[in-house]
């Protein structure tokens, strides 16, 4: 039987091309091989780092680049595309609308804050890659050691503030300072990474003590108001009742001085008057008598002046009857 087929597969004729260019066929095909594995394409989004054997060699720039078939490896490296890492929660289904899922992350998520409670943190850390070569080379597992970094990070920043602070006013200050004290970490490490943003996703305390949490958040936004109001009143009265304070006080010093400016007028109208009195009492006597009359009498309305000797009056009554 393979007497048959190996007579059989003498005669096709195209069997006996291929065995006649068979050296050929096989020299283009190690040519194409070594020709896909020498050129490469880069990203406009990316670099590649060249390795020999496993050691460093260059930096290339995206474009079509060249390598050394199956002595140089090349890594590509996302240097301009913007990525994250979540913690306290997964995304497991990114659309419109977008899926999490918080198992397996409570420990990461739990952070004690400065004055010995807790509050459950989630946040994302948005990073480029800024150095390939550190990325590839000086840290075994970049990832990994961001993730630790990130959360070492925020326990240190929370652990400074009061759970107050982090679940209202201080949220914008930590994330922040993660930025900064992050961006400090991965150079001091080598890690190639720089971080871009901190975004604090949710703050809330701890599930089984959120309810008293909330009560006590009431209770303090009560007396904030409280206080408020406080104040509001305090504000409307007290500058009122300080008003009238001065107004009154001010009308009695305006009393007081219209009083004493009345007092020493009329001392200077008597000294005045003396004066004139001294230097001749009988004229200054008659003229203060007469001024004086002169003014009483237009007063008195109708008058009747008799005589001392005079007994019967009836008929000036009856004149001024007629009249």
């Amino acid at each position: 039987m393979k007497n048959v087929l190996n007579i059989n597969m003498v005669k096709s004729p195209l069997l006996k091309k291929l065995l006649k260019y068979r050296k050929i066929i096989i020299i283009l095909f190690f040519s194409l091989l070594i020709a896909f594995s020498a050129f490469f394409q880069i990203d406009p989004e990316e670099v590649g780092v060249i390795t020999r054997f496993g050691k460093y060699v260059k930096k290339v720039e995206p474009g079509l680049n060249m390598k050394i078939p199956f002595i140089e490896q090349v890594y590509k490296v996302p240097v301009e595309r913007q990525q994250k890492l979540e913690f306290g929660f997964r995304t497991v289904k990114a659309g419109i609308n977008t899926q999490y899922t918080r198992s397996g992350t409570k420990d990461e998520s739990l952070m004690l804050t400065g004055d010995l409670n807790l509050a459950d943190v989630e946040w994302v850390v948005q990073y480029r890659i800024n150095d390939a070569y550190n990325y590839l080379f000086k840290v075994r597992d970049p990832e990994n050691s961001l993730r630790d970094v990130s959360e070492a990070a925020l326990r240190q920043i929370v652990g400074d503030r009061t759970v107050n602070e982090v679940l209202t006013v201080g949220r914008t200050e930590i994330a922040t300072n993660m930025v900064e004290l992050m961006n400090q970490i991965c150079k001091d490490y080598s890690l190639g990474i720089k971080i871009d943003q901190v975004v604090l996703q949710d703050v809330n305390p701890p599930e089984p003590v959120k309810a008293a949490f909330n009560a006590v958040n009431q209770a303090q936004q009560e007396k904030e108001t409280l206080i408020n109001q406080a104040k509001s009143e305090y504000n409307k009265v007290i500058p009122k009742a300080s008003g009238q304070a001065k107004e009154t006080i001010q009308k009695a010093e305006g009393y007081a001085t219209e009083r004493v400016n009345i007092a020493l007028g009329e001392v200077a109208r008597f000294n005045a008057i003396y004066s004139e009195y001294v230097k001749a009492p009988e004229v200054t006597r008659r003229r203060i008598y007469l001024e004086t009359m002169g003014s009483v009498l237009p007063k008195l309305g109708n008058k009747i002046i008799i005589d001392e000797q005079g007994n019967n009056v009836l008929p000036l009554l009856q004149m001024q009857l007629n009249k």
